[in-house]
């Protein structure tokens, strides 16, 4: 079997070093998660583009998170009768409304990302200031690929 430095010189075994390595990463921050958390990762990240784009529709919820507008509704639906989220009339469409976050999606959310990011926290303190300093200039890289089309 080829070491990761043979495979990771190419694209295609750098996309699969990556794959392979955010996927596992993914696995152990979603099994950090609080056992009093009973919301999805999916419901999560719903919260979570609430949190950072503002109050929004249910087709903007649904592009940002990229599934179909029904899907949405049905997870909307489900985090409203829960009281994590309220929706609203849109200010200048009659026909829609828009989502927004309620304290307790709001509150959630927080205590979520807080037991993550310690767990994460004092994972990164085993690394050398090299290694840390190599994810901290490849932070905003991931995140542009986890963005673009």
């Amino acid at each position: 079997m080829p070491s990761t430095e043979k495979v990771a010189r190419t694209d295609a075994g750098l996309a699969s070093e990556l794959r392979l390595s955010v996927m596992r990463l993914r696995r152990r921050l979603a099994g950090e998660r609080s056992p009093d958390n009973r919301l999805s990762i999916g419901t999560m990240a719903v919260l979570g583009c609430l949190n950072r784009h503002g109050e929004s529709t249910i087709g903007e919820l649904a592009r940002f998170e990229r599934v179909q507008p029904p899907s949405m509704t049905r997870t909307v639906n489900s985090l409203e009768e829960s009281g994590f989220v309220e929706r609203r009339p849109h200010e200048t469409d009659g026909r829609q409304v828009v989502v927004a976050l309620t304290d307790q999606g709001r509150d959630t959310l927080r205590a979520d990302r807080a037991r993550r990011d310690a767990w994460l926290a004092r994972r990164l303190t085993h690394l050398t200031t090299e290694e840390r300093a190599t994810l901290r200039a490849a932070a905003p890289i991931l995140q542009r690929l986890a963005e673009e089309d």
